[in-house]
């Protein structure tokens, strides 16, 4: 029996993997799902190893590349990951075996063949090689956001979102259509996950596309009041220690 471990801090991504896994081969057994690095390791060095692991590149803790610096992974790991681009060629380029989100049963499956006929001879996953995809991945910003829409999973480009807010200890994003989602991310992991080009941290509660902007108006006190342009959403006011940051990315 095949015994597989998941790396994944996204809940709705990590069941959705296991949903595939399980309809790929209902006899394999899936460990754990763990969502950290500092978890990842404690794990490694209390359990054998499995036959194989999939790992998120992005954890609640930081790179899972930490994992490996920390502590012997001696399986074949197969990455998954919601860069595009630079982040396929990076892995592409050093043979480093990856699934990209959301991920698709085919995908899944075709990964699932070429572990099993290789199995004997998986080239390990070094430090060194991890560096030089890090370096490559460092350079890009996340593409889209996958989100659990029911039973079922949504992969919304980050073109498409207008703003995140927090509400009662939650994270939501809200769509150009105005629909919105909770996400698994706190507004301080997405500030850093996002294109600061093209999102700025306005508050503790918001962080805002450029395009969700309706009107900006001189407010009291030296400080802007931005009115969104969904429908009914409360205005924002920008204090003053923010506005001339927010001017020079208005302007970017």
């Amino acid at each position: 029996m095949c015994k597989v471990l998941i790396i994944e801090d996204e809940k709705p991504a990590a069941e959705w993997l296991r949903q595939l896994i399980v309809k790929f081969d209902s006899q394999i057994s899936i460990l754990n799902v763990i969502d950290s690095v500092s978890g990842a390791v404690e794990w490694f060095q209390k359990n054998q190893a499995p036959d194989l692991v999939f790992m998120d590149i992005q954890l609640a803790d930081g790179l899972s590349f930490a994992i490996f610096e920390q502590v012997k992974v001696p399986c074949p790991v197969i990455f998954t990951t919601a860069y595009e681009e630079y982040a396929i060629k990076a892995f592409k380029v050093n043979s480093v075996d990856y699934l990209l989100k959301p991920i698709a049963y085919n995908e899944l499956e075709a990964a699932f063949h070429k572990f099993g006929s290789k199995q004997e001879t998986v080239p390990e996953v070094t430090i060194e090689l991890l560096n030089k995809v890090k370096d490559m991945l460092q350079k890009q910003h996340k593409t889209r956001f996958v989100i659990k829409v029911g039973e079922h999973l949504k992969s919304i480009p980050v073109e498409d979102i207008l703003f995140f807010y927090s509400l009662e200890k939650a994270t939501f994003l809200c769509t150009a259509d105005f629909k919105t989602y909770m996400v698994d991310y706190s507004l301080n992991r997405i500030s850093e996950m996002v294109e600061e080009r093209r999102f700025f941290r306005i508050n503790r509660k918001y962080i805002l596309n450029n395009q969700a902007i309706a009107d900006i108006v001189f407010y009291s006190n030296s400080r802007l009041k931005i009115k969104l342009k969904k429908p009914d959403e409360e205005s924002i006011i920008v204090s003053r220690d923010k506005v001339a940051a927010f001017k020079e990315w208005l302007d970017m």
